[in-house]
């Protein structure tokens, strides 16, 4: 028996894929040195995903493009039997289980049980019997099966990303009738066909729905690099999310490991002496995030080279800042500082003159940074002139917390050191009084008021790449010397692999 038709234009070049999925990476002797983010999932998180296997298994079975079946045979006293099967697709699909594995240093194991699928066509055949007798008809069929499907899917690097492998895969038939035109109980040559036609359409089905899971696994593991690198990317500034080794499936958790080297222009990074161990995370949670300190520092210094460290405040916002408490020596550093102007006829901004540092304590994320501020006056009729300007280091330590789809920053203790200061009420500098009452508004008021600032722009980053969407549980944010780790629970939201699947497909 012989078959054959349409072939989907992708199938050529899966099989091309797969041999270059099988060529590895290469690394060097130490992998994990080069180390800046490492993602893990634990088996928990694994269980929940794979209730929506069936979503993929179902597309998988829609999409998959079946050829035409022809075959011949020859049958004594009757004969020669020819058929040929086209037009096969899917009816109807159910999945009543599906379960998953992990198997340590091999591939995840998926298996689906009991998968009831109904296909139809039209089966055209012909009988060329003895003493010159012939029979030639074409009807409609539907194919009734029960099937389980076993998967193997494998992890691996291919062009520095995960890919996946599932070639490795298994149908095994429980049940597989056909029926023509309706009738379930066929005559003698109906049953014939079935006799004929069983092991070809067995082979055909496990054939190409084998290959298109194996499509989908490839196309989803692009979908999640995709995914992850718009997530750490905002216009110019990226993460290069490239792997550092290879990635990992234990019996409890899978594990990759990324580079997280910043790119920015002409801007260059390196990094050889990370810190991450397996043995720093646990598997308690569904997901693990670990970031080196390195990325941080690297993101800031980014920032600093495409000036957005750069804040303006005016008009009530400025009248709070300097009105924080109503005290007479507040009263008269205001006056002298701003002499007599209004609020909304002045303007301060600040900046950093360098890029912050970053370091990462189990207390907390300790930001140094050498700060500019200047506050400017416009009187009616006259330029604008610069009555303030300060340079401080500051240092400050802030703990953060993500609650209610929200980024929470807090800063705690606070130091200020000024480098340079020059007042135009106070030339000679002579008067501490002014530089008390800045440095406490800096501490106060100044320090919280930025930060106010930075919340909601990284929560609302955070939010364009789709971060809102997942019902995220009981986040932790957990800093240590040289790293951080941030640890949860989610619910992945079923749409959003539903809705990938209709626009990539």
């Amino acid at each position: 028996m012989l078959w054959a038709g349409r072939m989907r234009p992708g199938t050529f070049g899966i099989l091309l894929m797969l041999l270059q999925v099988s060529a590895a990476c290469e690394f060097g002797p130490f992998p994990y040195s080069v180390t800046g983010i490492v993602c893990r999932m634990t088996k928990p998180a694994a269980l929940l995903l794979n209730q929506e296997t069936a979503q993929v298994i179902q597309t998988a079975f829609r999409n998959a493009k079946f050829p035409n079946i022809t075959g011949e045979r020859s049958m004594r006293l009757l004969g020669k039997v020819a058929y040929k099967l086209t037009d096969i697709q899917v009816n109807d699909l159910s999945i009543e289980q599906s379960e998953v594995e992990l198997k340590e240093n091999d591939a995840i194991h998926i298996a689906i049980k009991n998968v009831t699928a109904f296909f139809k066509g039209t089966l055209t055949y012909g009988y060329a019997g003895a003493w010159f007798l012939q029979l030639f008809h074409s009807v409609d069929f539907e194919i009734e099966s029960s099937i389980d499907l076993q998967i193997n899917i494998k992890l691996m690097c291919q062009k520095d990303q995960v890919a996946a492998d599932a070639s490795d895969c298994y149908l095994t038939f429980h049940k597989l009738t056909l029926h023509l035109q309706g009738d379930k109980e066929p005559g003698w040559l109906k049953q014939l066909f079935t006799d004929f036609i069983s092991f070809t359409l067995k082979f055909v089905l496990k054939n190409e729905v084998c290959n298109e899971i194996n499509f989908l696994a490839q196309v989803l593991a692009n979908f999640v690099h995709d995914l992850a690198a718009n997530f750490v990317q905002d216009e110019t500034i990226r993460l290069d999310i490239s792997l550092a080794s290879v990635p990992l499936i234990k019996e409890n958790y899978l594990e990759s490991h990324h580079k997280g080297l910043v790119m920015y222009k002409n801007y260059s990074d390196a990094f050889s002496d990370s810190v991450f161990s397996p043995s720093l995370l646990t598997e308690s949670r569904m997901l693990y995030f670990w970031l080196s300190e390195h990325i941080l520092n690297s993101l800031a210094s980014a920032a600093f080279l495409d000036k957005r460290l750069v804040l303006t405040i005016r008009g009530e916002k400025l009248q709070e800042l300097f009105e924080m408490e109503d005290t007479e020596t507040q009263r008269k550093a205001v006056q002298m500082i701003f002499q007599g102007t209004s609020y909304n006829n002045s303007v301060a901004k600040v900046w950093s003159l360098a890029h912050p540092h970053i370091s990462l304590q189990p207390e907390g994320t300790i930001v140094k940074s050498l700060v500019a501020v200047e506050v400017s006056i416009f009187p009616p009729g006259e330029e604008s002139l610069s009555v303030l300007y300060m340079e401080t280091e500051i240092t400050v330590t802030i703990q953060a917390a993500y609650a209610e789809k929200k980024l929470i920053l807090h800063p705690l203790d606070s130091r200020i050191e000024f480098k340079v200061f020059e007042c135009a009420a106070d030339p000679s500098g002579n008067d501490p009084s002014i530089r008390s009452f800045l440095q406490t508004v800096i501490s106060v008021v100044g320090i919280p008021e930025v930060i106010s600032r930075i919340e909601p722009a990284l929560t609302s980053l955070m939010n364009s790449k789709g971060l809102h969407l997942f019902d995220i549980r009981n986040p932790e944010i957990i800093t240590r010397k040289g790293y951080a780790i941030v640890q949860l629970d989610f619910s992945f939201p079923n749409h959003l692999l539903l809705d990938f699947l209709q626009k990539r497909l």
